[in-house]
């Protein structure tokens, strides 16, 4: 046992914050260094990594791209988040928290509007939606029940991420108590899901929509045993209907090739660190 912390009347930041992410923690915002972002020759210009939180845009894109739209054509920049490449003067720009994923809407370029920026995933898959009329109903209850999963999973996954994955996996130290405390809250989240998909399809109801797409990189992810390598430890077999829908959209393919993009972990067919054209991962 190590000898009880005693916060101090005010806080000041460690020397190290120890841990995997411990070279880019900070306790401000803004730029650490001047570098612009790369501009590629489609309208939408995405700035990401492939976390889950990342995963989700470039699903939502390639499921536009399945249904032809053709104008959700984009080019995807990798963002070196272990490198602090989201602290340069051109990535707080178009996204002031410095988080990926963020991105840029240029096809309003030549007319009186400037380019758009769009930031945090959940804000980003709306504006998508409504952009080309897909996966978000117009109205009524649907498109309430599809933003009440919407925002569930933004107000729910940092418990998931933040929490349980980075006691269980990226902690510089194995503690029982925050182990124990987010277990609890990431398997009572699962359970949430697995009582609404006992009488579903899809998260929201019969349709497949942006909430699946937002949830599923991290919980289906979970539950196929691909997040922190902790299916076992939360059991994660105990729930079958989260597998089924998490199974069934792992086969859709456009969400096999929106995973793959700006991968750099994993298999050599599964990375593509950089997206300009539907060609780069064929």
């Amino acid at each position: 046992m190590t000898d009880p912390y005693v916060p101090p009347k005010v806080w000041t930041p460690p020397a190290s914050s120890g841990g995997t992410f411990a070279n880019i923690n900070r306790p401000v915002a803004g730029p650490t260094h001047e570098a612009a972002l790369p501009v590629g020759k489609h309208p939408l210009q995405l700035y990401s990594l492939a976390t889950p939180n990342g995963v989700k845009v470039t699903i939502m894109l390639e499921e536009l791209l399945a249904l032809g739209h053709t104008g959700a054509e984009y080019d995807a920049w990798l963002i070196k988040i272990n490198e602090g490449a989201q602290f340069s003067s051109g990535f707080v720009e178009i996204n002031p928290n410095s988080k990926i994923p963020a991105m840029v809407d240029r096809s309003a370029v030549g007319s009186n509007s400037e380019p758009v920026r769009v930031f945090e995933s959940g804000s980003i898959l709306v504006y998508l939606a409504e952009k080309f009329g897909a996966f978000l109903p117009k109205d009524g209850v649907a498109r309430v029940e599809t933003m009440n999963w919407l925002f569930w999973q933004m107000g729910s996954a940092p418990f998931v991420g933040g929490g349980f994955g980075h006691f269980y996996a990226y902690a510089p130290e194995k503690l029982q108590y925050p182990i124990d405390r987010y277990a609890m809250e990431t398997k009572r989240q699962l359970d949430v899901l697995e009582r609404q998909l006992a009488n579903h399809r899809y998260v929201a109801g019969s349709e497949y929509t942006i909430a699946d797409m937002a949830i599923w990189p991290w919980y289906g992810g979970m539950v196929r045993g691909e997040l922190y390598e902790a299916g076992e430890f939360l059991a994660v077999h105990e729930y079958k209907n989260v597998r089924r829908w998490a199974d069934e959209i792992a086969a859709r393919p456009a969400v096999v090739r929106g995973r793959k993009v700006n991968r750099v972990r994993g298999e050599p067919g599964e990375q593509v660190p950089e997206r300009h054209d539907a060609s780069d991962l064929d």
